[in-house]
């Protein structure tokens, strides 16, 4: 049984493939060119990209049922998320413990926080770096486990009024909490005795970059985009009718997010960075949710152009996430003469060993599971959901 590849649409396999590029481009910059460090350094945008995906698709999948006058099982979607999520997962986690040289930093957290997907919960500082990029998939499972549940309480007595309430509640708290965070490390002296022990960089990361109810945000976009769509497709009709002014909207957007950061307000305790990481992440997943909009609108450039290898960086896109950072260390360990310069060479051995290792867990393990998840469920209904082959972000 293969698994087709006709439901996949090119817009949001386009976002997908620039979503994982700019997340490696992050995390190895400091190995790449210099003339690279003017896009590497918001390669971080690329996570809150696949949040927005998630969201959007996550959503969808979940709430098709409710316009057919139906319930989804949450029993199923707990099953199809574990098929999708945990066996590369845990093959990775099983190659960090069994194999110390895998490791991009020495120290590991402790194992139970992989296990239970709270690493973002308790990041202590950079020294336990060690697989420290889980944490979006930490943020990701906790919204897996809790949408359906909040889904099912909103769907009891459906009301527009309420829907609204709690997502702007929910963009609120983290706009509140960010700034209840931050702003008294950059209050006047006498305003606040608060005081940070950690170093900045390591304190932001701790309480407002890793923890889940600080990062919501592009969630939130992408299920009010799944909203919209089933429950109001006048709306929806009119938004993907203009394809071309969401794609300049959201790039305005994510535009003047960027330049909010421009100083790297994950490391610069001042006024204007505290303002960039308060309101900037909301501004930022709106400006995203505006691309996945053109990407599946009608006219949208997005949704017409197939850009050249996208369709297999975002079928690797969660391989590639799991894997780029240990890949590239090994290497620096076993390459060295290839990688020690910051040069174009070093680029292309990265992507290269990247694109193969991904490609080995892809095939061998994330691929069969979905292949299995997906002919269990055709025994039961006979037909998968066009919807379900659009596999979410991460």
């Amino acid at each position: 049984m293969t698994r087709s590849n006709s439901a996949r649409l090119p817009g949001l396999d386009t976002l997908r493939a620039i979503a994982i590029v700019a997340v490696m481009l992050y995390h190895l910059a400091s190995f790449l060119p210099q003339r690279m460090m003017a896009v590497a350094q918001f390669g971080w945008m690329g996570v809150d990209l696949f949040f927005v995906l998630s969201g959007y698709l996550i959503g969808t999948q979940l709430l098709r049922p409710y316009a057919y006058g139906e319930k989804p099982s949450v029993r199923e979607f707990y099953r199809r998320r574990a098929y999708r999520i945990l066996p590369a997962y845990l093959v990775v986690l099983w190659l960090y413990l069994a194999f110390p040289a895998w490791r991009e930093s020495p120290a590991l957290p402790p194992l139970w926080q992989f296990l239970t997907f709270t690493v973002n919960l308790f990041f202590v500082d950079f020294s336990h770096h060690a697989f420290s990029h889980v944490w979006s998939l930490c943020v990701e499972e906790h919204f897996y486990l809790a949408l359906p549940l909040l889904v099912i309480w909103l769907m009891r007595t459906p009301s527009l009024r309420k829907t609204a309430i709690v997502i702007g509640a929910v963009v609120l708290f983290g706009i509140c909490f960010r700034g209840y965070e931050l702003f008294p490390l950059i209050a006047p002296s006498g305003w606040s005795g608060r005081a940070v022990s950690d170093d900045f960089g390591t304190f932001y990361y701790r309480y407002l970059y890793y923890p889940t109810y600080s990062r919501l945000d592009g969630l939130v976009v992408g299920v009010t985009l799944a909203l919209v769509r089933l429950f109001r497709p006048g709306w929806w009709e009119w938004m993907t009718r203009r394809g071309h002014a969401a794609l300049v909207l959201g790039l305005a957007l994510t535009g003047f997010v960027c330049w909010m950061f421009r100083n790297d307000g994950m490391a610069d305790a001042t006024k204007i960075a505290a303002w960039a990481t308060v309101v900037g992440y909301p501004l930022l997943a709106a400006g995203l949710g505006l691309l996945v909009v053109s990407s599946v609108s009608s006219n949208g450039w997005l949704s017409r152009f197939r850009l050249p290898g996208a369709d297999l960086l975002a079928m690797l896109a969660f391989s590639l996430y799991l894997t780029h950072k240990e890949v590239a260390h090994l290497d620096r360990t076993y390459l060295p003469s290839l990688t020690e310069a910051r040069d174009a060479k070093t680029v292309v051995i990265y992507a290269v060993t990247c694109l193969l290792a991904a490609s080995v867990l892809y095939g061998l393990v994330e691929r069969p599971f979905m292949v299995l998840r997906d002919r269990s469920e055709r025994k039961k209904t006979k037909s998968v959901d066009v919807e379900m082959l659009r596999e979410p972000a991460l």
